[in-house]
């Protein structure tokens, strides 16, 4: 469920833009000046249609680790600035970003889940007497504070679940735009592929993967990737019926 492939692995095609925009996601540039994060929020909100100060505030937010606002932000710029593919790359990362820590969230639910002992098990009757059937049976006897725990975390699981998806959804559709403006650049078309994987959108997957191929069929990482095609194309095949389904 949360395989990430080889998402944003550097590919030897030498493309230009996503590349550089990629590894200054998280150089947060000296573009705010030393501002503080309340100065240009102000700033935002004395004019919202000035995309530096979106820019900025980004760049403040992302210096503080504060990613659900710097997606805020790096998306209100790009709604000013749509063809600014580096600043697209950088909110695809940190969407990806978001996407990671509602997954380790998730596993951190699981665990619990699974270590949880409810306390009433620990004085469980033996199963075969007929107390301890109707104890074991869940229709019968229940421990409601461990019946509200459960819920408790399996709620937490499905919000971290939904996050998740979200989160790799915004990244591939994030990707898909820089793919308009950038076709050509194979690094797009990887990281697109990669993106969509995440998102469970094989079809998506396979097409940029074989975009990538036609532009960089000699890039390092090409035969993983011819790999990847043949594994999607095997997933996007049509079942065929069995011979006794079909008489």
């Amino acid at each position: 469920m949360f395989g990430l492939g080889f998402v944003f692995l550097g590919i030897g095609s030498g493309s230009n833009g996503i590349t550089d925009a990629l590894q200054n996601a998280f150089n947060f540039g000296k573009t705010s000046g030393g501002a503080s994060i309340s100065s240009l929020q102000k700033k935002t909100e004395k004019d919202p249609l000035n995309a530096q100060a979106w820019r900025d505030l980004a760049t403040a937010y992302e210096t503080k680790q504060r990613t659900d606002d710097a997606i805020s932000a790096l998306s209100q710029y790009t709604g000013l600035r749509p063809k600014d593919t580096g600043a697209l790359a950088e909110l695809a990362s940190q969407y990806s970003q978001q996407a990671n820590r509602s997954a380790q969230e998730y596993q951190d639910v699981q665990a619990e889940l699974l270590s949880q002992v409810p306390p009433a098990a620990l004085f469980a009757p033996p199963a075969s007497t007929p107390f301890g059937k109707a104890f074991s049976d869940p229709k019968a006897l229940q421990d409601p504070i461990s019946n509200l725990l459960q819920q408790q975390l399996q709620s937490k699981q499905q919000t971290a679940l939904s996050n998740y998806q979200t989160a790799q959804a915004n990244a591939k559709q994030t990707f898909q735009q820089i793919v308009k403006l950038t076709p050509n650049d194979a690094n797009a078309q990887l990281q697109l592929a990669q993106a969509a994987e995440s998102a469970s959108d094989p079809k998506v997957a396979l097409k940029a993967y074989e975009k990538f191929l036609k532009l960089a069929p000699q890039d390092p990482l090409a035969p993983q990737i011819r790999q990847q095609v043949t594994q999607l194309k095997k997933q996007l095949a049509p079942a065929t019926p069995s011979k006794s389904s079909s008489k």
